[in-house]
């Protein structure tokens, strides 16, 4: 079971192409949904320039990956060598519905991943701020044919400048009409209490005494997925998530993401835990990140942007240096 073909999948989006930046423009003008729930913010889509070191990476860290999944609107980094053998160049169009397209949502593209061709049953879901900085075995993301992924109860709660709470309360409400959550908790007791938890433990032990799924806790790290999760939650629930592929813009109020996935996952029992030590998700102007680097002191580093950012040139020539500590040499998906 071990041995097992496990895929890659990697969104990526081009912020300095003008073309795209001008049909973004054009269908912004057009989105009459109320502003305070649409999400069309510059970090969302701007490029720090260093995906090439995502690939040199994987490279390295991770030879065993059987295909990457490149997931573009269609422009490419002019840097990246489309004939390796294991990468496949995915359009949105390739997998999505036209009637859904163009879209500039995150959340959208993700939906449908378990239609790409040729995507294998066991796969593993990046951001393209999500780079791996150590030695990954196969182990990390599947055990016994079921993905590992860390699981931790968490409340909900609703903040006026994280406008995200909204959409994970829309997947907990397909979660808890799904599923039976004291039945839940008997059949995978086990699993929902573990020390690979850490800190996060102290969290999950309180919501036990609700009759109702609260919430789960989300780590900003690649996610192991099975396709088989995709395709049946789409066949339960296909009305919501139509709702979402047709939003062009990542709509909070209205959206649910692929994270409702991961929580069927979790919900059903079909998962293994995983410990937080494999990675760690950070701010990408946070002092600590060049030393996190250069240290390689988790398997997976999360850079997450930031508004705050306001010499933004000198953050990403400080990551770019560091990383060029780390992976210095070309891989072989560069030119």
């Amino acid at each position: 079971m071990e041995n097992e073909k496990i895929d890659f999948v990697i969104l990526w989006v081009d912020g300095n192409d003008e073309n795209w930046r001008k049909e973004k423009e054009k269908y912004e003008q057009n989105t009459n949904t109320s502003e305070e729930n649409i999400d069309k913010r510059e970090i969302r889509y701007r490029d720090w320039d260093n995906l090439q070191y995502w690939f040199r990476g994987i490279e390295k860290f991770a030879p065993w990956v059987n295909k990457i999944h490149f997931i573009t609107c269609g422009h490419l980094p002019k840097w990246l060598n489309t004939n390796h053998p294991k990468l496949h160049i995915v359009k949105h169009l390739d997998y999505m519905p036209k009637d859904c397209l163009p879209t500039f949502n995150s959340n959208a593209i993700e939906l449908l991943i378990h239609k790409i061709e040729g995507l294998e049953e066991k796969f593993v879901l990046f951001n393209d701020d999500l780079f791996i900085t150590k030695k990954v075995k196969p182990t990390d993301f599947f055990k016994k044919g079921k993905p590992c992924n860390t699981m931790a109860f968490t409340s909900i709660i609703p903040i006026a400048n994280q406008k995200h709470y909204k959409t994970v309360s829309n997947n907990m409400e397909i979660i808890n009409r799904n599923f039976n959550f004291k039945q839940s908790v008997k059949r995978n007791f086990g699993k929902y209490v573990s020390l690979k938890q850490r800190r996060y433990i102290l969290k999950t032990y309180p919501l036990f005494i609700y009759n109702k799924f609260v919430g789960f806790s989300n780590f900003h790290l690649p996610l192991s997925y099975l396709k088989t999760t995709f395709k049946e939650v789409w066949s339960k629930e296909e009305s919501i998530l139509n709702d979402t592929i047709h939003s062009r813009f990542r709509n909070y109020e209205q959206n649910v993401n692929h994270w409702l996935f991961n929580y069927w996952q979790f919900a059903s029992g079909n998962f293994h835990q995983k410990s937080l030590k494999f990675g760690i998700n950070i701010l990408i102007n946070d002092k600590k990140v060049p030393t996190l680097i250069r240290r390689q002191k988790y398997k997976v580093l999360g850079l997450g942007d930031s508004e705050q950012i306001e010499n933004f040139e000198e953050v990403k020539r400080k990551i770019i240096e560091n990383f060029e500590k780390i992976l210095p040499e070309k891989s072989n998906y560069e030119q």
